[in-house]
Protein backbone atom coordinates (compact mmCIF):
# COMPACT_ATOMS: atom_id res chain seq x y z
CA UNK A 1 0.00 0.00 0.00
CA UNK A 2 1.26 3.23 -0.88
CA UNK A 3 2.17 6.24 1.70
CA UNK A 4 -1.07 7.82 3.28
CA UNK A 5 -1.30 11.72 2.46
CA UNK A 6 -1.80 14.00 5.48
CA UNK A 7 -4.26 16.29 4.86
CA UNK A 8 -5.79 19.05 7.59
CA UNK A 9 -9.07 19.97 6.86
CA UNK A 10 -11.25 22.70 6.39
CA UNK A 11 -9.70 22.25 2.89
CA UNK A 12 -8.87 25.03 0.62
CA UNK A 13 -9.22 24.03 -3.30
CA UNK A 14 -5.60 23.54 -3.94
CA UNK A 15 -6.14 20.18 -1.58
CA UNK A 16 -8.85 18.78 -3.41
CA UNK A 17 -7.62 19.23 -6.59
CA UNK A 18 -4.25 17.40 -5.47
CA UNK A 19 -6.41 13.87 -4.14
CA UNK A 20 -7.39 11.14 -6.47
CA UNK A 21 -9.52 8.66 -6.71
CA UNK A 22 -7.78 5.67 -4.25
CA UNK A 23 -5.67 8.03 -2.40
CA UNK A 24 -5.35 6.70 0.99
CA UNK A 25 -5.43 9.96 3.85
CA UNK A 26 -5.09 10.60 7.25
CA UNK A 27 -6.94 13.86 7.90
CA UNK A 28 -6.28 16.06 10.72
CA UNK A 29 -8.00 19.31 11.68
CA UNK A 30 -11.95 20.52 12.18
CA UNK A 31 -14.51 18.23 10.47
CA UNK A 32 -18.52 18.05 11.56
CA UNK A 33 -21.29 15.54 11.34
CA UNK A 34 -24.54 15.62 10.22
CA UNK A 35 -26.68 13.14 9.04
CA UNK A 36 -30.07 13.49 7.39
CA UNK A 37 -32.12 15.19 9.89
CA UNK A 38 -29.40 17.74 10.31
CA UNK A 39 -29.21 18.15 6.39
CA UNK A 40 -32.33 19.10 6.00
CA UNK A 41 -31.91 21.94 8.56
CA UNK A 42 -29.53 22.87 6.76
CA UNK A 43 -30.62 23.58 3.27
CA UNK A 44 -33.39 24.90 4.64
CA UNK A 45 -31.32 27.63 6.44
CA UNK A 46 -29.54 28.32 2.99
CA UNK A 47 -33.05 28.27 1.14
CA UNK A 48 -34.18 30.85 3.92
CA UNK A 49 -31.02 32.66 3.91
CA UNK A 50 -30.05 32.40 7.23
CA UNK A 51 -27.04 31.82 8.78
CA UNK A 52 -25.63 28.50 9.26
CA UNK A 53 -24.56 26.94 12.32
CA UNK A 54 -20.66 26.65 11.21
CA UNK A 55 -18.72 28.20 8.17
CA UNK A 56 -19.19 25.94 5.17
CA UNK A 57 -16.36 27.01 2.78
CA UNK A 58 -13.65 24.45 2.88
CA UNK A 59 -15.99 22.42 5.60
CA UNK A 60 -16.03 18.26 5.69
CA UNK A 61 -19.05 17.20 7.11
CA UNK A 62 -18.61 13.05 8.70
CA UNK A 63 -22.34 11.28 8.16
CA UNK A 64 -22.38 9.74 11.78
CA UNK A 65 -24.22 9.14 14.81
CA UNK A 66 -21.76 8.47 17.44
CA UNK A 67 -22.61 6.29 20.72
CA UNK A 68 -22.07 8.33 23.74
CA UNK A 69 -18.78 8.58 24.62
CA UNK A 70 -17.39 6.61 27.40
CA UNK A 71 -15.35 8.05 30.29
CA UNK A 72 -12.21 9.34 29.12
CA UNK A 73 -12.48 9.80 25.72
CA UNK A 74 -13.78 12.15 23.77
CA UNK A 75 -16.75 10.01 21.70
CA UNK A 76 -18.24 6.68 21.70
CA UNK A 77 -18.30 4.70 18.41
CA UNK A 78 -18.12 6.46 15.71
CA UNK A 79 -17.97 4.95 12.11
CA UNK A 80 -19.67 6.07 9.01
CA UNK A 81 -23.45 5.74 8.02
CA UNK A 82 -24.69 5.05 4.54
CA UNK A 83 -24.13 8.80 2.58
CA UNK A 84 -26.87 7.73 -0.15
CA UNK A 85 -29.60 9.64 2.30
CA UNK A 86 -27.77 12.93 2.24
CA UNK A 87 -27.36 12.80 -1.70
CA UNK A 88 -30.57 15.09 -1.72
CA UNK A 89 -29.29 17.84 0.16
CA UNK A 90 -25.13 17.35 -0.54
CA UNK A 91 -25.50 19.62 -3.81
CA UNK A 92 -26.87 22.43 -2.33
CA UNK A 93 -23.96 22.36 0.46
CA UNK A 94 -21.42 21.33 -2.41
CA UNK A 95 -22.50 25.10 -4.10
CA UNK A 96 -22.19 26.95 -0.89
CA UNK A 97 -18.88 25.88 -0.37
CA UNK A 98 -18.37 22.06 1.26
CA UNK A 99 -15.53 21.17 -0.06
CA UNK A 100 -15.21 17.28 1.64
CA UNK A 101 -17.93 14.58 2.60
CA UNK A 102 -16.85 11.10 4.97
CA UNK A 103 -19.06 8.13 4.80
CA UNK A 104 -20.01 4.56 3.80
CA UNK A 105 -21.58 3.80 -0.45
CA UNK A 106 -21.83 5.14 -3.39
CA UNK A 107 -23.17 8.71 -3.93
CA UNK A 108 -25.88 9.66 -6.94
CA UNK A 109 -24.98 11.27 -9.85
CA UNK A 110 -25.91 15.10 -8.71
CA UNK A 111 -23.65 14.71 -5.93
CA UNK A 112 -21.05 13.54 -8.34
CA UNK A 113 -21.93 16.35 -11.05
CA UNK A 114 -21.61 18.99 -8.53
CA UNK A 115 -18.31 17.78 -7.08
CA UNK A 116 -16.72 18.24 -10.34
CA UNK A 117 -18.41 21.66 -10.76
CA UNK A 118 -17.58 23.28 -7.48
CA UNK A 119 -14.39 20.93 -6.19
CA UNK A 120 -15.32 18.27 -3.59
CA UNK A 121 -14.07 15.11 -2.85
CA UNK A 122 -15.92 12.17 -0.71
CA UNK A 123 -14.19 9.85 1.08
CA UNK A 124 -15.07 6.32 2.18
CA UNK A 125 -14.33 5.12 6.05
CA UNK A 126 -14.44 1.79 6.83
CA UNK A 127 -17.77 0.18 8.15
CA UNK A 128 -17.24 -1.64 11.42
CA UNK A 129 -14.19 0.05 12.55
CA UNK A 130 -16.29 2.47 14.60
CA UNK A 131 -14.05 2.03 17.67
CA UNK A 132 -11.22 2.39 15.82
CA UNK A 133 -11.95 5.38 14.22
CA UNK A 134 -13.24 7.17 17.37
CA UNK A 135 -9.80 6.53 18.63
CA UNK A 136 -8.32 9.69 16.02
CA UNK A 137 -11.28 12.02 17.47
CA UNK A 138 -9.64 14.22 20.00
CA UNK A 139 -12.31 16.29 20.69
CA UNK A 140 -16.14 16.31 20.24
CA UNK A 141 -18.90 19.12 20.90
CA UNK A 142 -22.35 19.66 19.99
CA UNK A 143 -23.21 22.72 18.27
CA UNK A 144 -26.41 22.52 16.91
CA UNK A 145 -29.71 21.08 16.65
CA UNK A 146 -29.32 18.85 20.14
CA UNK A 147 -32.75 17.78 19.95
CA UNK A 148 -31.47 15.46 17.69
CA UNK A 149 -29.32 13.41 19.62
CA UNK A 150 -26.67 11.48 17.87
CA UNK A 151 -27.59 12.88 14.60
CA UNK A 152 -27.27 16.70 16.04
CA UNK A 153 -24.13 18.60 14.60
CA UNK A 154 -20.98 18.15 16.02
CA UNK A 155 -17.70 19.57 15.66
CA UNK A 156 -15.12 17.32 15.93
CA UNK A 157 -11.04 17.79 16.04
CA UNK A 158 -9.46 14.90 14.50
CA UNK A 159 -6.04 13.42 14.09
CA UNK A 160 -5.05 10.91 11.71
CA UNK A 161 -8.69 10.77 10.62
CA UNK A 162 -7.86 7.29 8.22
CA UNK A 163 -9.93 7.05 5.15
CA UNK A 164 -9.86 6.62 1.32
CA UNK A 165 -10.69 9.05 -1.43
CA UNK A 166 -13.71 7.43 -3.77
CA UNK A 167 -14.94 10.28 -5.35
CA UNK A 168 -12.31 12.62 -6.38
CA UNK A 169 -12.92 16.11 -7.82
CA UNK A 170 -11.80 15.53 -11.04
CA UNK A 171 -14.45 12.72 -11.89
CA UNK A 172 -12.41 9.72 -10.58
CA UNK A 173 -15.09 6.88 -9.30
CA UNK A 174 -13.82 3.88 -6.99
CA UNK A 175 -16.72 2.09 -6.93
CA UNK A 176 -17.16 2.05 -10.60
CA UNK A 177 -13.24 2.00 -11.56
CA UNK A 178 -12.31 -0.55 -8.74
CA UNK A 179 -13.87 -3.07 -9.51
CA UNK A 180 -12.96 -2.78 -13.34
CA UNK A 181 -9.69 -3.97 -12.11
CA UNK A 182 -10.85 -7.39 -11.67
CA UNK A 183 -13.01 -8.25 -14.21
CA UNK A 184 -9.54 -8.48 -16.46
CA UNK A 185 -7.73 -11.43 -14.07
Amino acid sequence: MSERKKITAPFADEVVKELKMGDGVLMSGVIYTARDAAHKKLVELINEGKELPFDMQGAVIYYVGPSPAPPGYAIGSAGPTTSYRMDPYAPLLIEHGMKGMIGKGQRNQAVLDAMQKYGAVYFAATGGTAALIARSIKKAEVIAYPELGAEAIRRLEVEDFPCIVANDAHGGNLFAEGPEKYKEA
